[in-house]
């Protein structure tokens, strides 16, 4: 047996994410994939590029700040391979290249940035396929807080993917407008047109949480009637009851909200009336690419 330690480091919208995986190798044997750390630091750099165009120096001196407790722990870890990622907050700034070669020279990783269909594509590496059936179709949904990807499954393979300017972040800093919804909604509408059978299967921090509120055993989806349910009450709390009552996260307590708009708009539009969260997400698409590019 060999056990091997990839990386993934995920530079969102919303927060920062390095994920460790252990990969088992053994002879004649399936390649088996366990955490060994997930570590996410909220740097909220929407914030900065959407609404001022640019990420500022107080963030840029904590991103530096955390990619080198991220190289410094991916040493001691003892990590082969790994490969840093940026989406639409580090694509969207004026200055995200400048801030990626500054980066580079001080914490020593190269971050590479990625577009909505390059990330529907890594994230679709994923064990997103075990999940799918070839006589069942389902609308994937992965929301993040500048950008959301939606990507259709039929008899097994990938139809339709289609990337939105929508996200928590933008949501939150009131940054998208109507047409956009109105654009999400006709793309839906349309590709899901004459499907009886679909579901939907979600990906991102706020809809793993979602599932942890359920109370919802690991595999068991989430019914839209809950879901709508659940988005009522979460309005209807404070954002200091959400942290409190709930025991959320003070980045996540406000980001939730708009992320469970997305996924039950999305939700009435196509249909669907289950929300499958299998727990996958770009890390771990990033590190199963990353694997199989070079084993």
């Amino acid at each position: 047996m060999k056990i091997r330690k990839f990386a993934a480091i995920d530079v969102g919208s919303n927060a920062i994410r390095l994920l460790v995986l252990n990969i088992i190798e053994e002879k004649d044997k399936e390649t088996r994939f366990r955490k060994n750390i997930l570590i996410r630091v909220p740097v909220r750099l929407g914030e900065d590029s959407f609404s001022k165009g640019t990420i500022s120096e107080f963030n840029t001196v904590r991103i530096i700040n955390t990619m080198k407790s991220f190289r410094l722990l991916m040493d001691v870890i003892g990590v082969e391979k790994y490969k840093a990622c940026a989406t639409s907050a580090m694509r969207e700034a004026r200055n995200g290249k400048s801030v990626i070669a500054k980066i580079l020279k001080e914490s020593g990783i190269p971050i590479e940035l990625i577009n909505g269909k390059e990330e529907a594509s890594i994230i679709a590496s994923t064990d997103l396929k075990k999940l799918i059936q070839t006589d069942h179709s389902y609308l994937y949904i992965d929301v993040g807080g500048g950008s959301t990807e939606f990507t259709l499954f039929t008899e097994g393979r990938i139809k339709e993917s289609k990337s939105f300017r929508i996200g928590t972040v933008r949501l939150l800093n009131n940054m998208v407008k109507e047409n956009v919804w109105d654009e999400i909604e006709t793309w839906i509408r349309k590709k899901t047109k004459g499907i009886s059978q679909i579901s939907i299967i979600g990906s991102g921090g706020n809809i793993n949480e979602l599932h942890k509120l359920s109370g919802r055993r690991e595999g068991e989806p989430l019914s839209r009637i809950w879901l709508n349910a659940q988005y009522n009450f979460l309005n209807s709390m404070t954002y200091e009851e959400r942290i409190y009552e709930l025991g959320l996260n003070p980045d996540r307590a406000d980001v939730i909200i708009p992320a469970t708009r997305i996924f039950l708009s999305s939700a009435k539009w196509s249909g669907a009336r289950k929300i499958h969260v299998p727990k996958i997400g770009l890390s771990d698409g990033i590190i199963k690419t990353l694997y199989y590019e070079k084993v």
